[in-house]
């Protein structure tokens, strides 16, 4: 990996001169599509395994991608973000060959404190004074089910929680790690506990926005974001959860929203995305055939939209389902609708004793005054070559 990234560095630092061009992956286009049209041997889509060439199916419409080309134009590199923490990486190797890899994306966690009393209203103050639109999304998410007009003015809201940053700017999503919100002097809290919501005696909440969205056998393959693989020496991720069930099994839309695409999507074959509220977007690939649908169409939750099939790089008959909050790939089960659960046992302690920390690290900061973080700067999520 170091070697990769040295190399990375050296060749921008040797075309220095030349921009870098920043575009938008179109709807519907394809990493197959891509090669072709810029003339980079399509042996590199087809040398990748079953997985990788799925993998390599999961770029979003409107996902910035960056490209690097010489004086005669023609491509030296490119980065392509597949989710927060993968990108494709097509570069001209040591032959001046083209060589494609998978590489994770850079960025810093940090850890902040927003902590207000209410002017106008929770969105809006949220929004003001961290500058985040994205931190005041999340919020309402975590609150899903409470009403905020209820709101009074005088009432307090701390939120502890999570974001990236690359090259020093917002990166991906951020993430609730423990909220209070006053509403009308009534508080309400919810603790994060591998990525679900709970209340502080450790039951879980119900902030669901998706169902199942089919009947199956079982899950044959997780959700699993960037991990080096030790034996094969490289990146893998499976970014959705695979359900197997037999061909022709309906496949329903997991929550109303439009339909955005259906068609065909390289490795995943036959898909349909559908998008929802909130800024989330469902895939369902590997279909044997669609319903009467079509792009622009509105659903709703439990319409069937297709049925099970195989096709793409497929062993097998099984659903692959994705989730997307902001075009970055997130994991289904926190957002989709299974039968609540209790803490219990180990689980329960150490649930108390993530939140006793949350808890240590909020009041620390309130006690000492601690100064809310600077606004951010108005900007789109992006990356950068180096």
């Amino acid at each position: 990996m170091r070697k990769i990234l040295l190399l990375f560095v050296f060749v921008i630092q040797s075309f220095a001169a030349l921009s870098v061009e920043e575009l938008t992956w179109d709807n519907g286009d394809t990493l197959l599509k891509f090669l072709q049209r810029n003339s980079i041997p399509m042996s590199l889509y087809y040398g990748l395994d079953k997985e990788d060439q799925e993998l390599a199916s999961d770029i979003l419409y409107k996902t910035r991608y960056q490209i690097l080309k010489d004086d005669n134009n023609n491509i030296e590199q490119v980065l392509i973000p597949i989710s927060d923490d993968l990108q494709i990486h097509i570069y001209k190797n040591k032959n001046n060959q083209y060589a494609l890899t998978f590489t994770p994306i850079i960025y810093q966690i940090d850890n902040r404190i927003l902590h207000l009393t209410i002017k106008n209203s929770a969105y809006q103050d949220v929004y003001e004074e961290s500058g985040s639109s994205t931190l005041a999304r999340a919020m309402v998410r975590a609150f899903k089910g409470i009403n905020f007009r209820n709101i009074q003015k005088g009432d307090e809201i701390t939120l502890y929680y999570e974001q990236k940053r690359r090259m020093g700017k917002l990166w991906g999503d951020i993430t609730i790690k423990m909220a209070t919100v006053e509403i009308n002097k009534n508080t309400q809290e919810i603790f994060s506990y591998n990525d679900t919501f709970y209340d502080r005696k450790g039951r879980e909440l119900d902030n669901f926005l998706l169902t199942k969205p089919v009947n199956y056998i079982r899950i044959s393959s997780p959700f699993s974001t960037a991990r080096y693989h030790p034996i094969l020496k490289r990146y893998r991720a499976h970014l959705g959860i695979d359900y197997a069930a037999p061909t022709g099994t309906p496949v329903k839309s997991a929550g109303k929203g439009t339909i955005i695409f259906v068609g065909t999507k390289g490795g995943y074959g036959n898909v349909v995305q559908v998008k929802h509220e909130g800024g989330y977007t469902t895939l369902y690939a590997h279909l044997s055939r669609f319903a009467k649908i079509k792009t622009g169409q509105r659903v709703n939750q439990g319409q069937i939209i297709a049925y099970v099939g195989s096709t793409g790089m497929s062993t097998g008959p099984h659903l692959h389902f994705g989730v997307y909050l902001n075009n970055k790939a997130i994991n289904p089960t926190s957002v989709v609708k299974i039968a609540k659960s209790e803490l219990k046992g180990k689980q329960k302690k150490e649930f108390e004793n993530t939140i006793a920390q949350y808890e240590k690290t909020v009041q620390e900061a309130l006690n000492n005054h601690q100064p809310n973080p600077p606004k951010e700067e108005d900007f789109e999520n992006y990356i950068e070559l180096n």
